[in-house]
């Protein structure tokens, strides 16, 4: 299986190549500049591969949470590559590789809260298991206040992102149930790869037009317009 993935939903720019059970990757912090460094990466890792992009079997992008600007870099790139080859896209959560990313450096790690900080006072986040050597959420992926961030019922929680060091309170009301705080740890194109092979295995890719970003903060403001429609009117 041959794979392209890419991630700017934080301060890093990067891309990584699955062929089979190699892999090649380029990876970049450089806040504000993806646009121009994400295609020339694109470009190293096929070249070094020796492949051309019609040669894949699919591509992969983290799809969000994250930066509004990065995450329209990564779906607008991811979209035009795919239109071009004809091929299939993998939209995996970035917090889900974010997760992914931190299993590979700590094999001990098989439970993990991963946390963006979202501005305006607020966080992304979300649950993980390991199964079958991928991380899967418990539960939805969320935006909320950090004094709404929830745990589930076990213990031993590694907790990475910057949402963590954004907002210690987190650390203070949970810290009893927490491993480790690291919150350094960001998502990588190289950790899509593996949430990308579950995807493509599942036969749950998309179309090019279907490879949109996830805005958390569009399905909190849904729910609020469609909880406030189903109210009774007064009039």
């Amino acid at each position: 299986m041959k794979i392209l993935a890419l991630d700017t939903t934080q301060e890093y720019c990067s891309v990584a190549l699955s062929v089979d059970d190699e892999l090649i990757w380029r990876e970049e912090h450089a806040p504000r500049t993806h646009t121009g460094l994400i295609l020339p990466q694109v470009q190293t890792v096929l070249a070094e591969a020796g492949l051309q992009l019609k040669q894949l079997d699919a591509l992969a992008f983290g799809r969000g949470p994250g930066s509004f600007t990065g995450l329209r870099i990564a779906a607008g790139v991811v979209q035009g590559l795919a239109l071009g080859a004809d091929l299939p896209v993998a939209p995996v959560s970035s917090l889900a590789a974010m997760a992914q990313g931190y299993y590979r450096e700590n094999n001990a790690a098989t439970r993990i809260c991963a946390a963006f900080d979202a501005r305006i006072g607020e966080v992304y986040w979300g649950s993980y298991t390991l199964i079958q050597g991928a991380m899967q959420n418990i539960g939805d992926e969320a935006v909320s206040s950090p004094n709404d961030l929830l745990l589930p019922a076990e213990d031993d929680w590694y907790a990475i992102g910057s949402g963590w060091a954004a907002y210690p309170q987190m650390q203070q009301r949970l810290g009893g149930r927490l491993m480790k705080v690291i919150p350094e740890t960001v998502p990588l194109a190289r950790d899509i790869i593996p949430l990308a092979k579950k995807i493509i295995r599942a036969q749950q890719t998309v179309s090019a037009e279907q490879a949109i970003p996830v805005y958390l903060r569009q399905k909190v403001a849904r729910t609020i317009r469609e909880r406030n429609a189903a109210k009774p009117s007064m009039e």
